[in-house]
Parts: C-alpha cells; structure tokens; sequence
C-alpha cells in the first residue's frame, strides 16, 4: 500500500468535490484520479525509472505524484532555480529519469539525453493512454527523492519511502475532516518537503488546493480574499514581506483561520507583527526536516495566542512546539550518546516510524536504535522543543561553543535592523571572530560600535560581536533558509 491510497479515498468519498484550482474551473478528485492513473500507464510506456519535475508548484504536481505513485515508480522534483549544469549533474545521478519540465526551463535542460515532456504535453499524452489499474507501489518502495538544499554541504538526495510519508499523514491528519468550502493556499516550492507534503495531507483531509506560483505580498493577499481561503502556509521570509507590505495595516483576510509557517527560523518581531495583523487567525509554527517527512512537531494556535497575550510566555513564541504523534525527541550531548537533562541545550536526535534518514548512494544515518541525529542544537522545556540552530553553525571562539541564534534573537529586537545573521570568521588569536551581520532598516542607522553595545548589554562579553557588517541582503534559500557557508566567503573576500 502506496501514497496513491490517499487519491483513492479520497476520489471514492467525494469524485465530484474539487481537489485544486479556482472555484469557478477547478479539478475534482474523480478528474484528478483519472489523470494520475492514466499518468501512471503513460510513465511505464515511457520506461521511466525515476519522474523528474522541473517546475512551479501547480496543478501538474498531484497528478505526477500520483501517477508515479501507481507505477511505482519515485518523483524526484529538482530546484528549478539551481543552475543548468547542476540540474544535469542531479538528473544523471538518477536511473532512467524522464523529466517533466515547465516550458520557461526546458531550454536549460538543453543537451540532456533523458526524455523532456512540458506539463502540458505530459497532461496531452495522458489523456489518450489507458488507465491503469491497481497500485504498483509496496510500503518499502521510495516513493519520493529529495535533494536537500546544500546549505553547508553539497545537496544530498533524500529517500522518503511510502511508509514514512503515510506514517507522517496518518498520524497528523484527519480523512475527509475539511469541508467543502475549505480551501488552502500553497505557495510553498515542489521540491521542499512542505510543497509535497501539503498534496498529501489537504487530498487526505479534502480541501482544495489553490496555487500560487509567483510570490508577492500583494498577490497572496488577492488570492486569499478572492477565493476565500481558510488556511495557507508560508516560510518566514514570505511573512516577512507581507507584514512589510501591509505596514501596520490589518490583513483584513475574514475566511483565512489557519496560517503556518515553517522551513527556516522566523523573527519574533515579524511574528509579532503577524498576530496583530492577523488577529482572528490561528497561527501555526511547523517544524520538520525532508529526513523526516514533514513536520515533527507544532506550536499550535492557543500556544500562540497565550503567549502572544502573557509576557510571561511570550519567549514561547520563539519554540517550535511540542512533538506531533507518533514521534519522539531526545536531546544528547556532543557525543552523540549522552541524553541530557530539560532544559540543557545539545544535539537533537529524533524517532519515528516517519523518519526515514536515508540517502541515495549512502544509505541510513540511524542509529542502532533507530534514532536520527537532525544536527540542530535544541533544548526542550516544560514539553516544548526550541531549536538554537545548525550544530555546524557553532562558532568556537577562544575554545568556547557560542550559538549564532542566541546574537541573532537579540539582534532582530533592535528597532533599526531587519535581518540579522551571525557567522564566525577566521581569527589567528582566537580562532574564530563573531561577526554579526545585518540588513538595516533604512540607510540611515546606528554605527558598528552602537550595536555591538546593545549585544554587550543584553549578553555576555563573550558574546559580544567583535565586527558588525551591513549588507543589503542576506543569502538564503527559496524556502528562506540562510546560506551561512556563501555570507562567510562574502564577507571573508572583503576582509
């Protein structure tokens, strides 16, 4: 039994209830199962060993996801936005790939030997083939093959088989719980486990999926009144500009109850901001990694609103919540066996029949007890789960660890700054310097020796930045991860 079962119930339950698209010509679960099972006969006709998508999240993913799925075969969808030689050096790494590409990238595929057919080709070829019958798919089988993003390393693919992702969805959702009139907005990139995960779970719950492609603060508002949308997720750079955009003015977004947001840490200024332009929302903090399959564990909406309402609770609001079903937490010391106590911050390993922490070519990274070691640095307080960062983040100055997260919360409470990041840069007497840098607010800002005071009265000496930069903006990822290894080189080259 494959993920394909989640379209099969939910085709069964309600064919005619609309699965995605726009209310006035949207697709029904009934169309959207007879595309992915004639999707399925049309990829085996093709010899496909692994289903390439190369493109924006839309209408196509389900039915790709889906077919596959039936044929049993992985969807591997790849950063669009990577460059042309690195797209190519991903495909290659997979067998008998066939790709599916927008028509915007087909020209950068150029000179591939592997089959490349647009969504709309795709969808054309599948309309004319068969349908298939039955599920090609076993529990154990990969279903789906993500590249982590490369942020400290170079990307590895992520083996996500179908028990690890129903796991995750039986644990965490509910069949047929949405009604008809629900809908979510999904803006979140296919090839990021939140962009897969959110077809899964909102077929499972049945609530139509509405798609938004191209980001702008502007364009998501639109879409979430135009179409009444009950819930949405978002990653902290997108909060970020809609809260800029809106600038103190209420969102003014009655049907929106539910808005998650996850992928990356997110400012307590902006989430601050959020709730009070959001009033009547639910907010929703997610946190998981692609080794797991989606979220692990949730602050939820009466987690948020206490906190937001009792500054006594208010440092709640930078947790990640308490662990979902189904999953457990530990946290270790550096050696990778010690389990500390609450409250002490270390390495956080993680246990779930969801998690699968196996890689393409490397196999599994659990332990012998089935444990993942996430390598985020994390604490667990009073049931909830505060994530400090990457463990290869750490700066070690004079032989001390020091947490970038720990400067870069107090960082983003300064009126003047926008983003804030802290990297350690090579010092030949302590061998790491702290760097903070920052995006300021305006052009107009305090001197480096002002912000290096406002940390020395708010931390230690010691972590106290010894250089502080500006920048116009900070590298991260589409999903608003920061790219810690390029701001290094950056500033290192003009040091």
């Amino acid at each position: 039994m494959g993920i394909a079962m989640v379209l099969d119930m939910a085709s069964s339950a309600t064919p005619d209830r609309l699965a995605m698209g726009r209310r006035s010509d949207g697709t029904t679960y009934g169309r959207l199962d007879e595309l992915a099972a004639r999707g399925a006969t049309l990829l085996e006709e093709l010899g496909a060993g692994h289903v390439v998508f190369v493109g924006v999240n839309g209408p196509v993913l389900p039915v790709l996801m889906f077919a596959s799925a039936r044929a049993g075969i992985p969807l591997a969808p790849l950063n669009y936005r990577l460059g042309a030689d690195q797209l190519r050096e991903l495909i290659e790494r997979l067998d008998q790939p066939i790709v599916v590409a927008d028509d915007v990238y087909v020209d950068k595929l150029s000179g591939l030997s592997h089959r490349i057919v647009t969504p709309s080709q795709f969808l054309e070829l599948a309309r004319t083939t068969e349908r298939a019958t039955g599920d090609r798919s076993a529990d154990d089988d990969t279903a789906i093959v993500l590249f982590t993003s490369g942020t400290t390393s170079a990307p590895k693919g992520v083996l996500l088989r179908h028990r690890h992702l129903l796991s995750y969805l039986l644990n965490t959702v509910e069949f047929g719980s949405a009604g008809e009139e629900q809908a979510t907005l999904v803006s979140t990139p296919p090839y990021h486990i939140a962009g897969l995960g959110a077809v899964l779970s909102n077929i499972y719950a049945g609530r139509r999926m509405v798609h938004l492609p191209d980001f702008s603060p502007q364009a998501w508002l639109d879409l979430v009144r135009e179409e009444e949308v009950s819930s949405a997720m978002v990653v902290p750079t997108m909060l970020a500009r809609i809260v800029e955009h809106l600038d103190g003015a209420p969102a003014d977004t009655p049907s929106l109850a539910s808005l998650a947001y996850g992928g990356a840490r997110m400012p307590q200024p902006v989430l601050e901001k959020a709730l009070t332009a959001f009033p009547d929302t639910g907010f929703v903090n997610a946190y998981g990694l692609t080794e797991t399959s989606s979220t692990i564990a949730v602050l939820g909406p009466e987690d948020h609103r206490a906190a937001f309402a009792d500054p006594a609770l208010r440092g709640r609001l930078a947790s990640a919540g308490r662990i979902v079903p189904g999953m457990q937490a530990q946290v270790r010391d550096e050696d990778d066996v010690t389990v500390l106590a609450e409250g002490e911050t270390g390495l956080l390993w993680v246990r779930g029949a969801q998690v699968s922490g196996e890689y393409m070519g490397k196999g599994s990274v659990l332990d012998a007890h089935g444990w993942f070691p996430t390598r985020d640095r994390a604490r667990i307080e009073d049931g909830f789960l505060y994530i400090g960062g990457r463990a290869d983040d750490t700066i070690i100055r004079g032989g001390e660890n020091i947490a970038p997260a720990e400067i870069e919360d107090v960082l983003v409470h300064h009126g003047q700054v926008r983003e804030a990041a802290v990297i350690g840069v090579p010092d030949d007497e302590w061998g790491e310097r702290i760097c903070a840098v920052i995006v300021p607010n305006s052009e107009v800002h305090d001197d480096a020796q002002s912000f290096r005071a406002w940390c020395r009265e708010r931390l230690r000496g010691s972590r106290t930045p010894d250089d502080v930069v500006f920048v116009d903006e900070l590298p991260r990822t589409p999903t608003g991860k920061l790219v810690r290894r390029d701001l290094v080189d950056r500033i290192c080259a003009v040091a």
